[in-house]
């Protein structure tokens, strides 16, 4: 089915006139398509949900809907003021359908919105670490273990490490040779699989975003504000230190994550003190000391776990994450290692700044 056939079908379980709808693309995730679809009495978002990265795609709309929930009931007693991502029942009242073999699902259109590519200034990194900080204290006396692992082992390093000599073993499409710099530096970093294992047990799980990318966090186009935290597919059990990392790895380049000018892929220590100060601000009554200490670790290992993945995905076939080019996954692996060593190289102001938060 085309784009337009989709819409008419969508339209019809939704409710919507079908001869009165439009489509149009809308974000840039690399898992999901996504589109704006308007009709004769608005706008809705929706969604074709890529079962290959989510095989239970009704597990990861559940643990959406009750995140969703429990932040109305924060909302409602005045606990959490940013708006929310919604799930729109279609005519049967089911939150997801079924169109020619894939699911997909409708959510509430936030206008008077927009989000970044890439963090502009110190004060916009303040304002969306703050929106991923209220969002994490909102939660933070959510049952973690409610929430279905919808992709089990997201954020586990070890298995990360291994399915990429899993990919170096099968060579399938015949890249291993071309990127023998990449595996080695890979292979250098093992202390940081040992790292997490001594944190193992020793901070707490919490519900998690998992994927506090800047673009997954929307500012009003009137005051510049921040207006909500989307994208709540990869939610489940997991360790604030995580979400902490992928805000540094998302938030601190000035460059995208696919560029290849990899002399300017650093961390700019301004926007790194704002989302450390945007971040922990709201999360103060509920961190542990070591929590906060953690974050450190956070830093290091999510530049260096996506760049992983990334070069795992080139070298399988390009089978995981949306691609333009033929090098695109080994160019935004590349784009992630440069960024890891400027972690590192800048360890001693930069762990001061967690520390002294």
């Amino acid at each position: 089915m085309n784009t337009e056939s989709y819409a008419q079908a969508i339209a019809q379980d939704y409710g919507f006139e079908p001869h009165s709808v439009s489509v149009k693309p809308i974000g840039n995730g690399h898992i999901n398509t996504t589109l704006l679809l308007k009709h004769s009495k608005g706008a809705v978002v929706v969604q074709k949900l890529n079962t290959q990265v989510f095989p239970e795609p009704d597990k990861l709309v559940a643990n959406a809907r009750k995140i969703e929930q429990h932040l109305k009931d924060k909302r409602n007693s005045g606990d959490y003021a940013l708006e929310i991502i919604e799930h729109i029942p279609s005519v049967d009242n089911t939150y997801s359908v079924d169109i020619n073999g894939d699911t997909w699902r409708a959510l509430v259109f936030i206008g008077e919105s927009r989000s970044e590519e890439v963090v502009q200034s110190a004060e916009q990194a303040k304002t969306a670490a703050s929106a991923f900080g209220q969002f994490a204290a909102a939660l933070q006396d959510f049952d973690a273990n409610s929430l279905y692992p919808v992709i089990k082992n997201f954020h586990n390093l070890t298995m990360r490490m291994d399915m990429l000599e899993q990919a170096v073993a099968a060579d399938k499409v015949g890249r291993v040779s071309e990127v023998q710099e990449q595996l080695e530096f890979c292979r250098q970093q093992m202390h940081l699989v040992e790292e997490l294992a001594l944190l193992e047990g020793s901070i707490p799980l919490r519900p998690c975003h998992n994927d506090t990318k800047i673009n997954n966090m929307l500012f009003s186009t009137l005051d510049n504000s921040a207006k909500a935290v989307i994208d709540l597919d990869t939610c489940m059990p997991g360790l604030w230190l995580f979400d902490f990392g992928d805000m540094v790895r998302t938030f601190c380049s000035p460059e995208a994550e696919d560029s290849t000018n990899l002399d300017k892929v650093v961390v700019r220590e301004d926007i790194f003190a704002a989302l450390v100060e945007g971040y922990i601000e709201p999360l103060k009554e509920h961190i542990t000391a070591q929590e906060k200490a953690s974050f450190w670790l956070g830093a290091q290992v999510m530049p260096f776990m996506i760049g992983v993945r990334f070069l795992t995905d080139y070298l399988d076939g390009d089978n995981y994450f949306g691609i333009k080019h033929p090098r695109h996954n080994l160019d935004r692996a590349k784009n992630q290692f440069a960024l890891y060593r400027s972690v590192v190289a800048q360890q001693d102001s930069l762990k001061a700044l967690i520390c002294n938060a």
